[in-house]
């Protein structure tokens, strides 16, 4: 594997609208991320990726962006930004941005344009066709439910949005349309911008001409994934963008991917892959269902175990994944993974020492490193995710009581990552001098940056630890580049796995249950790097771990 100069970085995603406000407004700013940089540097952070920032009617919370080359007046201006990509330098960091390409606003140039002239040359920037009698040219069901297609108002045309209504699908297929694309990418990177994390990448390329696909729920439509299994030459869009943009740069890529296949994966992130990294998504789609959320499976301890070496084992000497416990479209992974009662502050960190022991790229989400944990929403009212909307309905339609529908959404709704940063125990956690645009967690008088910095064994001071760890010379070659190899796979309720470098083995251990355990090893351990507990009780080469200890030793 070549090496190259993120391998041995830690990550950190910001959701802006909630990390931290400066006016006021009840919405977090890049002001506000900039006066918390160095809270982030002394965390161990090195890539900061900050979600969409752009000029936006925040249909769905900014991923419809009007204007790529601008900041929206919420968040501040581009000169906040160049300030911010120049704090960060000073400190060593990178600023990374979300590119959100698949599709833009409807309220973008390019679209009223297309609106205004659907036969002119911005109408073949977007995919629109001419319905006779309003037969729609396919039956695929968008992310946030109904049909993907949507009436052009005093027209026989409709235009395809596989999100949002107000997120109309760029035309891919089009020279011009990547050409534009590219110089925007270009333009940022330009202007010194790290990288950029992609956004819903895989549905750029559609399986053409349409077609119906077999029918799934009784609405009559068929789930888009049946179009994305089917769809052939994605690779070839996201090789040529990578060509333009981000090589001559040696810029950061790390690619929201799903759907993937097995051989395509050196494509994606080996040597001479389009992205550096991709995300493991692996755990966070265990379970799901084409019925919808009220149909999901809960994940096990041994669930979570066999997802994250199923991962590691496909991807092995190919490249590198980026690990995540949580991001802006899941629940907070503490209320996920660990079993319901058994959320504590050595459970949480038991949870965050797997993370970024694993091979690849670790990724923090803002608030993981506190354990922030989700938000219980009382009425269906209180909620502002367009896809908890959804699935809630769902789940009505399926003959669930509101009250069931809304205990299924509370557990998976985007809303729980959404909620804002809890920096202190002062009114609305320090967030904002204002009113928060989302309720916050009433549990920051506990959980908080604030206690947890002066609390020596808080769960911030144990992640500390880790990326200290990750960092440390003695340490970084077997963590960063060594194997991993499982051990004791079998045992229930116990994660265990090698990492091996030229140099040195590490054993990592943990025992996700509440009952204690007890472990034998081949041979004694050489040192103790890492324990969540305070001590560790071991005879001889055996180790009785506590409920939810975990450790990492240097054989």
């Amino acid at each position: 594997m070549q090496k190259k100069w993120w391998h041995g970085k830690v990550a950190y995603q910001i959701y802006p609208k909630s990390f931290y406000d400066t006016n006021g407004d009840g919405i977090g700013d890049l002001r506000g991320i900039i006066e918390k940089l160095d809270y982030l540097k002394e965390l161990g952070v090195d890539i900061v990726w900050i979600s969409p920032c752009f000029c936006s009617p925040l249909a769905d919370q900014g991923y419809d962006i009007s204007d790529y080359y601008n900041i929206d007046p919420r968040f501040g201006t581009l000169a906040d930004m160049d300030e911010l990509i120049a704090e960060a330098k000073k400190r060593d960091m990178y600023i990374v941005l979300d590119l959100v390409v698949n599709h833009c606003s409807d309220e973008h140039e390019w679209f009223q344009k297309a609106l205004a002239d659907p036969d002119g040359p911005y109408g073949k920037y977007f995919y629109i066709e001419e319905c006779k009698d309003g037969k729609l040219p396919c039956n695929w069901r968008s992310y946030f439910g109904g049909p993907v297609w949507e009436k052009i108002p005093g027209t026989d045309k409709y235009y395809l949005h596989v999100f949002h209504k107000k997120q109309p699908d760029l035309n891919w297929e089009n020279p011009e349309v990547r050409h534009e694309i590219y110089k925007m990418i270009n333009w940022w990177l330009d202007r010194g911008v790290a990288g950029f994390r992609i956004d819903a990448i895989i549905n750029i390329k559609k399986a053409l001409p349409f077609k119906d696909y077999p029918v799934d729920r009784e609405d009559g439509l068929s789930s888009i994934h049946y179009m994305l299994e089917d769809a052939q030459g994605v690779l070839d869009f996201l090789h040529e963008m990578a060509d333009n943009t981000f090589k001559p740069h040696n810029a950061f890529s790390v690619g929201e991917v799903f759907n993937e296949k097995q051989e395509e994966l050196p494509d994606f992130i080996g040597d001479n892959g389009c992205f550096s990294t991709m995300f493991d998504f692996n755990e966070t789609i265990f379970g799901g269902s084409p019925k919808g959320w009220y149909d999901s499976r809960l994940i096990t301890p041994d669930d979570f175990k066999h997802c994250c070496f199923e991962s590691q084992r496909k991807v092995e000497n190919i490249g590198f994944l980026s690990n995540i416990i949580e991001n802006h479209d899941e629940p907070r992974g503490v209320s996920r993974y660990i079993p319901e009662g058994d959320c504590c502050e050595t459970s949480k960190k038991m949870l965050g020492t797997i993370s970024f022991m694993l091979k690849g790229l670790p990724f923090l989400y803002q608030g993981q490193e506190l354990g922030m944990e989700n938000l219980t929403f009382t009425s269906i009212d209180e909620v502002d995710d367009i896809s908890t909307l959804d699935e809630y309905q769902v789940a009505l339609d399926a003959g669930l009581s509101p009250e069931e529908a809304l205990k299924t959404v509370n557990r998976l709704s985007r809303d729980n990552a959404r909620t804002p940063f809890q920096w202190n125990d002062s009114e609305n956690a320090g967030f904002t001098s204002g009113t928060p645009w989302l309720r916050v967690n009433p549990n920051y008088t506990k959980i908080n940056a604030a206690e947890q910095t002066q609390r020596e064994d808080s769960v911030l001071n144990y992640y500390k630890k880790l990326t200290a760890l990750r960092k440390n010379p003695q340490y970084a070659d077997t963590i960063v580049y060594g194997d991993l190899e499982p051990v004791w796979e079998d045992c229930h309720n116990l994660m265990a796995f090698y990492r091996r470098g030229s140099q040195q083995t590490l054993l990592v251990i943990a025992n996700y249950q509440k009952q204690p355990q007890t472990v034998t090893l081949d041979a004694p351990y050489k040192k103790v790097l890492l324990n969540n507990l305070g001590q560790l009780a071991a005879e001889g080469t055996q180790l009785h771990l506590e409920g939810y200890q975990a450790v990492v030793l240097e054989l």
